[in-house]
């Protein structure tokens, strides 16, 4: 199994951090990983990017062209990546900031009202976790709990208010995958 994964959005979407809780729980699990960001030089509101492999075997090259998944944040992020995803592969649209809707029959699309849902819950910034809820969940490639596990013990003791939180994000975004 190789999974090659996509996560974009905007600087201070926390694409980065969730390609890193998600290479943490696959590390965790006993699998390959690789992590790779890419940002724009701005703080907040440029281009920001990861790719993340997971692997049962040695991973050959860090570099992903045609990802079996992505997350995006942004119209952008829909633009530059919804037509590489191999077919099956599996789509997650931040449906709260992107209105269009992808044209492709051949992968599995998942609309996800990310940035209304955490408004609702209270921190604009938890959408970054309820799309990467919503992928693991709908690709198996970690089980939510190890996300939910490398969350607590990954994330930074200055944060740790947060924790409760993230959670009640990542369940209410995995549950928006199977009907729940």
């Amino acid at each position: 199994m190789q999974q090659e994964i996509i996560i974009s959005g905007f600087g201070g979407q926390g694409t980065l951090f969730a390609g890193q809780l998600l290479a943490y729980a696959a590390m965790d699990s006993g699998h390959q990983v690789t992590w790779i960001p890419s940002y724009g030089p701005e703080m907040r509101g440029g281009k920001a990017r990861c790719t993340v492999i997971v692997s049962d075997v040695e991973i050959g090259s860090p570099l992903v062209r045609r990802p079996s998944a992505a997350i995006v944040l942004n119209i952008p992020s829909m633009e530059a990546f919804e037509t590489v995803v191999k077919p099956g592969g599996v789509l997650v649209v931040n449906s709260s900031l992107i209105p269009q809707k992808s044209e492709r029959t051949d992968i599995k699309v998942l609309y996800i009202p990310a940035s209304d849902m955490a408004t609702e819950l209270g921190n604009v910034r938890l959408g970054n976790v309820i799309c990467l809820a919503a992928l693991v969940e709908a690709t198996g490639i970690v089980s939510l709990e190890a996300i939910k596990q490398a969350l607590s013990d990954h994330l930074p003791e200055r944060h740790r208010k947060l924790l409760g939180l993230n959670y009640e994000a990542m369940d209410k975004g995995a549950a928006l995958v199977n009907g729940r």
